[in-house]
């Protein structure tokens, strides 16, 4: 072998070796957050996007996500530093700050605007209407959770009083809904997507109705970091931040065939017409909040529907549980 073909190769191998290693460090450099989600859902794409198409990167930042399973669970997993963001209804930054905690939780981003469940029955039912729950009993969630206090309201909306009219059971945990519904418990269940379709695809059960259309414009679900945080780190809210909306970007600004295979990733056992149906449904109903921007009548109008549902004896302070700037922010930075 000459010397010149063996420097070339010597060459070759440093700068293999080379780009390996600044590959390697690139990657360690990546920021951990770990992110609790109250469920793992369809409901949420913008956030499974901006994960799997590589934004939260981009910021320096790597997601450890976590499916929480309740917002109680997330809240208690953020106040105990067990997360660094919590993903879930703002009606847990509420109850905490109500308890005159000195770390309570701030919302700093808003990604849905519209609740996300599906009222399923046991049979197909085309002409729906809401009097067919009187006398019927429905598994509605956890008690002071946004699913359970949303769907009082809608049934509230259509003349229906739980507890008179309908019964609305919420001593089921949240994670187990389904299976308590297919176990033979309760006429109807709310349930989020792709479980609803799912029950569908077994003819196990069939959505009769859209919360979410029903109980029109509500802050459903936010993310939230403690003040602490905040006032600590935050350049790494602010990243978590752009991430986000680079994620509901991308969702505005392709089509739904392309959505359903970027989420994929997120969602394996889900077939690709299922995942294409419900994204659309999603979109349909205007689920997502394209400006990330959790307004102070939105707050309102949720602690409303927490005052209607007996859940809220004080509302919290508007500019206390919510910062705006991040989002701001982040729509000023980045180019849509």
């Amino acid at each position: 072998m000459s010397k010149v073909f063996k420097l070339i190769s010597l060459t070759l191998i440093l700068t293999l070796l080379l780009s390996m290693s600044l590959t390697g460090c690139k990657k360690d450099e990546l920021k951990k957050v770990r992110l609790i989600e109250v469920t793992h859902s369809l409901f949420y794409t913008p956030q499974y996007v901006a994960i799997t198409q590589g934004f939260f990167e981009e910021e320096g930042l790597k997601i450890e996500l976590t499916n929480g399973k309740g917002a109680d669970k997330c809240m208690t997993a953020l106040l105990s530093g067990e997360a660094d963001v919590a993903f879930m209804g703002p009606e847990a930054s509420v109850y905490v700050y109500n308890q005159s905690r000195e770390d309570y939780a701030i919302n700093f981003a808003q990604l849905t605007q519209k609740d996300g469940s599906f009222l399923v029955g046991r049979e197909p039912d085309p002409d729906f209407t809401f009097d067919k729950l009187k006398g019927k009993e429905i598994i509605g969630g956890r008690k002071g959770g946004m699913p359970e206090m949303t769907l009082e309201y809608v049934l509230k909306e259509h003349g229906l009083t739980p507890g008179v009219d309908v019964n609305v059971r919420t001593d089921i945990q949240f994670d187990v809904m389904a299976g308590a519904f297919v176990g033979g418990e309760g006429d109807y269940v709310a349930l989020f997507e792709p479980v609803a379709a799912t029950l569908e695809k077994e003819g196990k059960g069939y959505v009769v109705a859209s919360i979410g259309k029903e109980g029109g414009y509500i802050p459903y679900t936010c993310y939230s970091t403690t003040k602490s945080i905040i006032e600590k780190n935050p350049d790494l809210i602010q990243k978590f931040t752009n991430a986000v909306y680079k994620g509901m970007l991308w969702v505005q600004n392709h089509s739904t065939e392309e959505i359903a295979e970027a989420v994929k990733p997120q969602f394996p056992d889900t077939d690709d017409e299922v995942l294409i149906t419900l994204i659309n449904r999603y979109k349909e109903q205007d689920t997502w909040k394209p400006d990330l921007i959790l307004t102070e009548d939105g707050l309102n109008h949720m602690m409303d529907i927490m005052e209607l549902a007996g859940e809220l004896d004080k509302r919290a302070d508007y500019e206390k549980i919510v910062t705006t700037k991040f989002a701001e922010k982040a729509m000023n930075n980045i180019r849509k």
